[in-house]
C-alpha cells in the first residue's frame, strides 16, 4: 500500500528551490542583525530614544491620545499657605480623573477634615527630609530645595501609564482641558521640558530665558523625568547657591542636555495690579495656566479674586479651547474695531486700529520689580490709557449659554463714567451678544494655528445692542477695515 505520492521531478525542483529560497532569506536576515547590532551605536545610556511612539490622531477618538488619565501631577504648597491656596486648586482640580499630590513640609492642622470633608482635592504627600542639602543663596529660603524634590518624589509615587508629569504651584490655576491638548502635540517618548519664560525682562535676564518658571507650571515627559529622578540629588548638591526651585531644575536638566520647550499657554504673571491687558491680548495658543493670582487684582470688576477665577472657568465650561481668544472685526459703518477677548471681555475703539496694534499687550499692569528695568518687557506692549474718556470701551462677560445657534457669550459695562457722546460713538452701548461654534482643534488647528473672523451681525445703529458672529476665516481673508 502506498503511504504518500512521491512528487514528480519538476515537483521535486519546484520544492527544493522554494527551500533554497527560505534557507537563503533566513541566512540574510541572521547576517543584517548581526551587521545592525555592530554598526549602531551604543545606546545603553540614551534609551529614550528607543521609547518614542507614534504622534498622535487628529480625531481625539483613538486609544493613544492623551488625556488627564496619562497625566500626574506635583503641587508644591506648604502648611501655612495650603488652607487658603486649596480653593484655587478646587477651581480646576478633577477628582477621580487626575492624579497626583499637594507637597507639604508637614500635615496641617485639623487635617482630618480635609480627609473627610475634601475629597475634591489631590491627596497630601509629606515631602522628605531636604535638611542634609546645602543652601547658600542669601536671598532665599531652604524650602526651594523641598520644593525642587517635588519632581522626584512625583516620579517616585509611581504611578502606571503616565506620559507626563505637570508641576506647578498651590496659586498655579490650570485649564486640564488645554492642558491635555497642548501636550498631544508633542510625542511623550521624546525627552521634553515644556514651559514658558516671564514676562519680566528682568526676571529672565536674572535667572534664564533657557528655565521655565515654576509658578506658569511646566510638564516632563515621563521618560525625561524618571532619569532625571535618578540623577537630580546629585544636581542640588553641586547647585547650592541657586536661588530658587525652577531653578535648580532647569540647570539639572541643562546638565541632561535637553532645552526648554516654549509654550505661550504657560503664564507666569509677574504682574501686579490689574492685569486686563495681557488677558485681553492672549497669544493665539490655549490658555494652559495662570499664576500669581493673589498678587493681581481681581480679572472680572466688582468680584472678588475667588468669585472672578470661577466666572472665568464658567465660561471654560462652555468652550475650553476658545478662552480668551482674541478675534477683531470691524464695523465699517462708524469705523469702529472690536476685538474680543472670548470668555472675558470685548473692547470697542471709536476709530479704525490697525490689527496689528489690536494685538499688542496694554501695560495696564504695574510692574513685578520696582526698579529700572522693571517696566521692561519680553511682551510686544503699548502704552495704557488711564483716562476712561481716552481710552476703548470695556465690555465684561455677564453670561454664557448654550443653544441651536450655538453658543452665545454676553458682554456689558461694569463701570459707569461721566465722558460725553453723542450717536456715533460707541459709548452708547450697552451690551455686546458674540455667537460662535465651539472650536475644535485638530492637529492641523495645533501646528499651525489661525486666528479667526468675525462679523458685526446687527447693525451699530439699530439700538444699544451689537450682535457678532465668531466664525473661520476665509482662505484669502484679510482683517482689516477695507476688506
Amino acid at each position: 500500500m502506498q503511504l504518500f505520492n512521491l512528487p514528480s521531478k519538476a515537483q521535486y525542483y519546484s520544492t527544493n528551490s522554494f527551500k533554497s529560497l527560505i534557507i537563503i532569506s533566513c541566512f540574510g536576515c541572521m547576517i543584517y542583525i548581526v551587521c545592525s547590532n555592530f554598526l549602531a551605536p551604543n545606546n545603553t545610556n540614551n534609551k529614550h530614544f528607543h521609547t518614542s511612539i507614534a504622534l498622535q490622531n487628529d480625531d481625539g477618538n483613538s486609544p493613544t491620545q492623551t488625556n488627564l488619565d496619562h497625566v500626574v501631577f506635583g503641587i508644591a504648597s506648604n502648611e501655612l499657605s495650603w488652607s487658603k491656596r486649596k480653593e484655587y486648586v478646587k477651581l480646576w482640580w478633577k477628582p477621580n480623573k487626575m492624579r497626583g499630590c499637594v507637597f507639604l513640609e508637614k500635615m496641617p492642622l485639623f487635617s482630618s477634615n480635609y480627609t473627610n470633608n475634601e475629597t475634591d482635592l489631590p491627596p497630601i504627600c509629606i515631602s522628605e527630609d531636604t535638611s542634609h542639602f546645602k543652601y547658600t543663596h542669601k536671598g532665599g529660603t531652604s524650602s526651594a530645595i523641598r520644593v525642587a524634590r517635588v519632581v522626584s518624589e512625583t516620579v517616585a509615587l509611581n504611578h502606571s501609564n503616565v506620559r507626563w508629569f505637570v508641576f506647578g504651584d498651590d496659586d498655579t490655576i490650570f485649564f486640564p482641558e488645554n492642558l491635555v491638548k497642548t501636550l498631544s502635540k508633542y510625542d511623550h517618548g521624546f525627552w521634553y521640558y515644556i514651559g514658558t519664560n516671564s514676562e519680566s525682562f528682568m526676571q529672565n535676564k536674572f535667572f534664564s530665558y533657557e528655565m521655565a518658571f515654576g509658578g506658569a507650571g511646566f510638564a516632563i515627559s515621563y521618560p525625561l523625568a524618571t532619569v532625571l529622578a535618578k540623577v537630580f540629588d546629585s544636581c542640588i548638591e553641586r547647585y547650592p547657591h541657586l536661588y530658587g526651585s525652577d531653578g535648580r531644575i532647569h540647570v539639572c536638566l541643562t546638565e541632561l542636555g535637553v532645552g526648554l520647550t516654549r509654550e505661550p499657554g504657560f503664564h507666569q504673571m509677574d504682574f501686579h495690579g490689574n492685569v486686563f491687558g495681557m488677558l485681553a491680548a492672549h497669544p493665539l495658543r490655549p490658555l494652559v495656566s495662570m499664576h500669581h493670582i493673589e498678587k493681581i487684582d481681581p480679572i472680572f470688576p466688582n468680584m472678588t479674586t475667588g468669585k472672578a477665577l470661577e466666572h472665568l472657568y464658567n465660561a471654560a465650561s462652555f468652550d475650553p479651547h476658545r478662552i480668551l481668544q482674541q478675534t477683531v472685526c470691524y464695523d465699517r459703518w462708524f469705523s469702529w474695531t472690536v476685538s474680543v477677548s472670548w470668555g472675558y471681555a470685548v473692547q470697542v475703539f471709536n476709530k479704525n486700529v490697525l490689527f496689528p496694534n489690536v494685538q499688542r499687550v496694554q501695560e495696564s499692569y504695574a510692574p513685578w520689580k520696582s526698579s529700572h528695568l522693571g517696566g521692561l518687557y519680553d511682551l510686544d506692549t503699548k502704552k495704557y490709557t488711564f483716562d476712561p474718556c481716552q481710552r476703548q470701551l470695556v465690555y465684561f462677560l455677564d453670561s454664557v449659554s448654550s443653544g441651536i445657534n450655538g453658543t452665545e457669550t454676553v458682554y456689558t459695562k461694569k463701570t459707569s463714567d461721566k465722558c460725553k457722546f453723542d450717536m456715533s460713538s460707541p459709548r452708547r452701548l450697552e451690551k455686546i451678544r458674540v455667537l460662535s461654534n465651539k472650536l475644535v482643534l485638530d492637529k492641523k488647528q495645533l501646528l499651525a494655528p489661525r486666528r479667526h473672523c468675525c462679523d458685526v451681525l446687527l447693525p451699530s445703529a439699530s439700538g444699544n445692542i451689537m450682535e457678532m458672529g465668531i466664525r473661520e476665516c476665509k482662505e484669502d481673508e484679510l482683517i482689516n477695515m477695507e476688506q
